[in-house]
């Protein structure tokens, strides 16, 4: 596919801040799945600084607005091309060991209940484990947004039987470290059709490794693997970790935050999602 995006995202400050200084993970991964064909991120007032690619292979870009500023915004418009490689991350540099990944955060620490998820699940392979892993998930929190909050853990979502793509990235996490599998949260994009009411565009999953094939996506909030509908952007250890836009203001008072984000395959109608 050959996906479009436009994504802004605005602050907007009660008082002015004093300056402003972001991180950004906003270029899309490099790997076999996908080619950058353009992107460009712009921020309004800003001064672009250094820029690095981590030990995950994300491309990190550093960003300073002077003050005082009472509003910040931040636009990402570029094109994709993305091919479908049944959720295998192949072609993908980096040099944090897989174990790694085997440590907890304080959003994926398995509890009892995520540890009585995941042990009973069985399966003839680890590849066949893991799909079975995602699908209890799936199972056990339905989607349902507005329930939970950007600091709900994967306990937290597995309690209340509900929950959106960050809580089922990091119960899949928690669930597969349960068995023994490192497991990662990756931000990213998702390509919603006309028809795709249950699909979000801003989005979520989880890698998990599997040894002798290497990272492979798992998306249990639409029961699937990523494929060309999906653009890669970073990973972490968790959705704070994995943050495409991480920053801190000087004063500035109460901050609000608004997204708009659109996505174009060729000769479709606009998806949209707005959060204020």
């Amino acid at each position: 596919m050959r996906l479009k995006v436009d994504h802004v995202t605005r602050y907007v400050y009660d008082q002015p801040a004093r300056s402003v200084v972001q991180s950004h993970r906003l270029c899309p991964s490099v790997f076999a799945g996908q080619k950058l064909v353009e992107w460009d991120v712009t921020v309004s007032g800003g001064q672009k600084g250094a820029s690095f690619r981590d030990a995950a292979g994300d491309l990190v870009q550093g960003w300073t607005v002077a003050g005082p500023v009472s509003e910040v915004t931040v636009r990402v418009q570029g094109v994709v091309e993305t091919d479908d490689l049944s959720g295998v991350l192949r072609g993908h540099r980096e040099t944090v060991p897989p174990e790694a990944y085997l440590r907890a955060t304080v959003p994926t620490r398995a509890d009892t209940a995520l540890h009585a998820l995941a042990q009973p699940v069985e399966a003839e392979d680890t590849l066949a484990l893991d799909h079975a892993l995602s699908k209890a998930v799936a199972d056990a929190i339905a989607y349902q947004p507005g329930v939970t909050h950007a600091h709900t853990t994967a306990a937290e979502a597995l309690s209340l039987g509900v929950g959106v793509c960050q809580d089922h990235a990091h119960a899949l996490i928690a669930v597969a470290r349960v068995r023994g599998l490192p497991g990662r949260y990756v931000s990213g994009y998702l390509f919603s059709d006309a028809s795709g009411a249950a699909h979000e565009a801003a989005h979520a999953w989880a890698e998990i490794y599997i040894a002798g094939l290497g990272w492979v996506g798992f998306d249990p909030a639409n029961r699937c693997c990523p494929d060309a509908r999906y653009i890669r952007l970073g990973s972490g250890f968790d959705a704070q970790d994995a943050a495409p836009i991480r920053g801190v203001a000087r004063g500035g008072g109460q901050e609000d935050l608004d997204v708009t984000l659109a996505i174009l395959d060729d000769a479709q109608t606009p998806t949209q999602r707005q959060n204020q």
